[in-house]
């Protein structure tokens, strides 16, 4: 059986809660011999700052790019707000997806039945949404430059953010997008803001090239970013998957996100390019929800999204696809008899606290998988 090296890199908040709850997963999977995984853990952002001063080491680093996997909690909190923005809790992240060249990041959006009414959007507009976000990560205005803030005198100051895309950068996240269409529903609608940015003009005339030069079977919508915003709210359902980039694509699923009911619910990964000669390619794989520094360490945290995170892990780096439909039965099973974490609370359902929702959830992957 091939032995598969993880880091773990838990962070800040209620990360090193959540994450308890994958290793206790991951420590089930060994003693039972279903999969084998080496794992270290590490420091990074608000934590690696106490410790070394800086968001994340070079050491730290270097077990990443040596890792099957990274399995990351969240980063950030009050407590470094007025650190050195070099330094800051979230730059240990984004040096992960630059340095490891993770440029697809996929956030699914998905209401379990047992949910529907966790939204705050009308049950039949929800129920049954399974959507997938396709976001380029490593390019746009969030790493072009110039980027600085200038002092011009009298008071005034200018600030410059530089949104920069090449075509290459906009053909491998089209056909990553595309790819998972196929599996899907073979719809694909691609969002960008044409109208007013010459990015998006490249961003438009770039997929509908990789279209039909590649994917002329799947069904290719374009729609502008604000309106395609808009859309989610007003009817969700009629997305499959959508591709779009660093700026809109972190706002876009935050919005599909809630539709969901929480944003505790949610995992995501980021996925480098296929290693031509191993077949093997660079992961990240996180819950989308935060630090939560307010319920840090009281058991509160939903720890379903990091879960579902290590599912996505299963999925896209190991290939164990079966396992990883086992571990969402078993949420979603878990779910359906009534558990919850408080943030998606309700009427006539049973309060349960971060380790016994993960105890919850193993009980029921235990059952699937006998």
């Amino acid at each position: 059986m091939a032995t598969h090296k993880l880091l773990l890199l838990p962070g800040d908040g209620i990360g090193p809660e959540v994450m308890a709850e994958v290793k206790r997963l991951i420590e089930w999977l060994n003693a039972q011999g279903i999969a084998h995984f080496e794992t270290e853990q590490g420091l990074v952002g608000g934590s690696a700052y106490d410790a070394d001063k800086v968001a994340i080491s070079d050491a730290t680093m270097a077990l990443a790019q040596a890792s099957d996997a990274v399995i990351f909690g969240a980063v950030g909190g009050p407590k470094w707000d007025q650190v050195p923005y070099e330094v800051r809790p979230e730059a240990g992240l984004l040096r992960l997806r630059k340095d490891m060249a993770l440029f697809a990041n996929l956030r699914p959006a998905i209401c379990y039945p047992a949910l529907a009414d966790a939204s705050s959007l009308k049950r039949d507009v929800v129920e049954g949404l399974d959507i997938m976000i396709v976001r380029e990560l490593t390019g746009g205005v969030y790493f072009g430059e110039p980027k600085s803030i200038t002092d011009l005198g009298n008071g005034q100051k200018r600030a410059i953010d530089t949104q920069i895309y090449d075509t290459y950068e906009i053909e491998r996240i089209a056909r990553v997008a595309f790819d998972l269409a196929r599996k899907r529903r073979n719809k694909l609608t691609s969002m960008e803001k044409r109208n007013v940015m010459k990015s998006g003009v490249l961003w438009n005339e770039v997929v509908t090239q990789v279209h039909a030069r590649e994917y002329k079977d799947v069904e290719l919508e374009h729609q502008l970013a604000d309106s395609g915003g808009m859309n989610l709210v007003k009817w969700p359902k009629q997305f499959d998957v959508i591709v779009t980039d660093n700026l809109f694509g972190d706002m876009l699923s935050d919005i599909a996100a809630m539709l969901t009911g929480s944003l505790g619910m949610l995992p995501s990964a980021s996925l480098g390019e296929i290693d031509v000669k191993t077949k093997k390619r660079k992961s990240l794989f996180e819950p989308v929800h935060g630090s939560a520094p307010d319920i840090a360490g009281k058991g509160l945290a939903n720890p379903i999204a990091m879960i579902a995170s290590f599912a996505m892990a299963l999925r896209y780096s190991f290939d164990m696809g079966a396992l990883a439909d086992k571990v969402d039965s078993a949420i979603a099973a878990v779910l359906a008899g009534g558990l919850r974490t408080a943030d998606i609370k309700s009427e006539g359902t049973t309060a349960v606290s971060t380790t016994q929702m993960g105890e919850a959830i193993l009980k029921e992957l235990q059952a699937l998988h006998g």
